[in-house]
């Protein structure tokens, strides 16, 4: 039987994409809210017996959980054998720890909602800081679907002579891996961070690139402070506009706009987030990922 895939709301140009992928059948979802403000959901279609597929990306994160952890519940209450999450873009990952007395450790309790909603999970590029794999925080079995090939195909097609710039000693390893499949040399800066809207980058001397096009990548994208302050630095030794990669188009109020003003070329995102920005498509790795998620479930 094939898998069934409920899109939450603005999540539809990807479900197409992975239903196409993965041969699934489409079920509509009704998803409202009551005048007090409390969500309301229903699945238009039988999902009893089901392998059933919940696609919802989680940036603002705040507005969707409740209604998507009642569309897990409302899965399992009509039948489904077993209920998936695919979230491109995986939210509270960022405090893993508590900083300070009295914080919450929000990347674990989010992690505990979701793990007793679902049975697995599927993402691309979690942001993971002092944890090295999902596992430690999410107790369910787990895929990364990786955007790396994505963009680096991504590269060879729209950028002449690319060098590679991380803005941050954490992006290393990932920068060089596109790097590396471009067939392109690379850099990674050194970034202080000293608030959300308060960071400075230092540039190591570049003279040794001149005449290729800096390429600029990051896996998320919000206040964008980093990355404007790479591309003011990388202008500064005299390179050409960069062009700017963002797996996850975060984007808060300007940060574009910020962006763009501060010199960049041509900003460009991958779709985990839905954004203007959008060329990289990341529905073929995600079907792979969720692919293997269904194979491993029906003891394949």
């Amino acid at each position: 039987m094939k898998p069934l895939l409920l899109a939450m709301p603005g999540n539809e140009r990807m479900a197409d994409a992975l239903a196409a992928a993965l041969t699934a059948d489409r079920c509509p979802v009704t998803v409202r809210h009551f005048p007090d403000g409390e969500s309301y959901v229903r699945i238009a279609g039988d999902v009893a017996g089901r392998e059933t597929i919940i696609l919802c990306t989680l940036d603002r994160p705040d507005q969707k959980l409740v209604a998507l952890c009642l569309l897990a519940g409302a899965a399992r209450e009509n039948g489904s054998s077993r209920v998936g999450l695919v979230a491109p873009y995986l939210a509270y990952m960022r405090q893993d720890r508590r900083f300070n007395d009295g914080e919450a450790t929000s990347a674990r309790h989010v992690a505990r909602w979701l793990g007793a909603q679902f049975d697995w999970l599927v993402t691309v590029d979690p942001h993971l800081h002092r944890i090295r794999t999902l596992a430690e925080l999410y107790g369910i079995p787990s895929q990364v679907a990786p955007a790396a090939g994505a963009i680096a195909e991504w590269i060879c097609s729209n950028v002449r002579q690319p060098l590679l710039v991380g803005p941050d000693e954490e992006s290393a390893q990932w920068v060089a891996d596109v790097a590396g499949r471009v067939g392109a040399p690379h850099v990674v800066l050194t970034k202080t961070r000293r608030g959300d809207r308060d960071v400075s980058v230092s540039v190591p001397q570049l003279e040794r690139w001149k005449g290729h096009t800096p390429v600029l990548v990051d896996d998320i994208v919000s206040t964008a402070r980093t990355m404007v302050e790479t591309v003011r630095g990388v202008r500064e030794c005299g390179m050409a506009d960069p062009v700017c990669i963002a797996v996850h188009a975060i984007f808060a109020a300007g940060a574009l706009g910020e962006l763009q003003d501060a010199g960049a070329a041509r900003v460009v995102s991958a779709d985990t987030v839905v954004h203007p920005t959008n060329s990289i498509s990341l529905a073929g790795p995600l079907a792979i990922a969720i692919r293997e998620m269904l194979e491993a479930g029906s003891g394949r």
